[in-house]
């Protein structure tokens, strides 16, 4: 039989018009399935929370597949901090805080939506074989950052630097860390106290006219911090926390942010300082370079990746990473070997513009393992 295009396309249409659509029902999903209860997640009709892990059972399915998986250490916050305004929300949602700000300072919540929280992670970390760092803030304003130190003890108008030099900053700092420290020092499961994540001159507040290359303003704040933290801890490890940014005072490095010291760190003198143990930093390429990242302009993230990987390890490297300087320029980088202190890579991320991360993320890897990083 012959059957024109128009009547089927007429009878697919028509189909179409009075079937009924395929409903999501939560009565038929099986065990197992997340499904969704109104505004909120259900598992096996149980409240189902994405960015928590609010119960024993959480944690300890989450060290068991970790252990499986070969993990040794863990790195997670040891700060997380609220406003008094954010904190019914806090209370009915069940998040996680350990010091709720008001008035100008901060009361500590050792209660069960918090450090009871983290006392139960550091003791499932030892059952589970692994070891824990700490770390004390957050440079971003995310998980209540140091800036939350700069809006309620200085006040509005102010830039980021001065969490690092003002002095009630950094005893209320202080007063924090020296909690922690002292609820967790005897025990062997923390792997090492971390003083920041990516502490550098700017944050979510612009930096300040004094926090400019060749100052130290955050390698000063480092030795003043984990001195302070060796008076409480003999035992323990002390580390930065840092994105590894250099100062080199060389033409090439004079207009890259991560090598001109604008960042107010210098990851070479971090490596000097007697209680800083070992090195940390971070490598997110296409943050730091998005002008670079574009077809035709001869970057690439693999490459700089890699460069910067062993711009932090001992030997011989090419400097060739930064976009502006030559292939042939050469830069001795021997910061871990002169210190004689182990260096690790904290962080690192790619986005989509490039193919084949997964690729390049071995090499990486692979690159850091090649160079003495520990």
């Amino acid at each position: 039989m012959r059957i024109s295009l128009s009547s089927v396309l007429a009878a697919v249409l028509a189909s179409a018009v009075i079937a009924e659509p395929i409903r999501h029902s939560s009565s038929k999903i099986p065990q197992g399935f997340v499904t969704t209860k109104g505004s909120q997640f259900e598992l096996n009709g149980k409240p189902f929370w994405l960015p928590l892990l609010l119960t024993k059972t959480d944690v300890d399915s989450t060290f068991k597949q970790m252990q499986a998986a070969g993990i040794k250490v863990l790195r997670t916050w040891g700060h997380n901090a609220i406003t008094e305004d954010e904190l019914a929300g806090a209370k009915a949602s069940g998040l996680t805080y350990y010091q709720v700000w008001n008035s100008g300072d901060w009361i500590l919540n050792d209660g069960p939506q918090g450090l009871e929280r983290l006392d139960y992670v550091i003791e499932a970390a030892g059952k589970y074989g692994i070891k824990v760092i700490l770390t004390f803030t957050n440079n971003w304003s995310g998980y209540g950052g140091l800036e939350l130190y700069i809006d309620n003890i200085v006040g509005a108008n102010q830039t980021h630097d001065v969490f690092f030099t003002n002095p009630k900053t950094i005893a209320s700092y202080q007063r924090y860390v020296k909690t922690i420290v002292n609820r967790y020092k005897n025990s062997p499961t923390i792997f090492a106290w971390e003083l920041a994540n990516e502490a550098r001159c700017l944050g979510d507040l612009p930096a300040g006219p004094a926090c400019v290359p060749g100052s130290n303003t955050v390698v000063n704040w480092y030795k003043q911090q984990s001195d302070f933290i060796r008076t409480l801890d003999p035992y323990h490890m002390i580390t930065t926390g840092g994105e590894g940014h250099f100062y080199w005072k060389t033409p090439e490095a004079a207009s890259d942010y991560n090598y001109n010291g604008q960042a107010g760190d210098d990851f070479d003198a971090d490596l000097t300082l007697e209680n800083i143990d070992f090195g940390t930093y971070h490598m997110y390429p296409q943050l730091w370079y998005p002008s670079e990242d574009h077809p035709g302009t001869g970057f690439s993230v693999e490459a700089w990746g890699s460069t910067w990987v062993k711009q932090h390890a001992a030997g011989k490297i090419t400097c060739s990473s930064l976009p502006s300087v030559d292939l042939n320029d050469f830069f001795f980088s021997e910061a871990g070997k002169k210190a004689n202190k182990p260096v690790i890579l904290e962080e690192f991320g790619a986005g989509p513009t490039q193919v084949n991360m997964t690729a390049f993320y071995h090499n990486w890897v692979n690159t850091a393992l090649g160079t003495d990083h520990a």
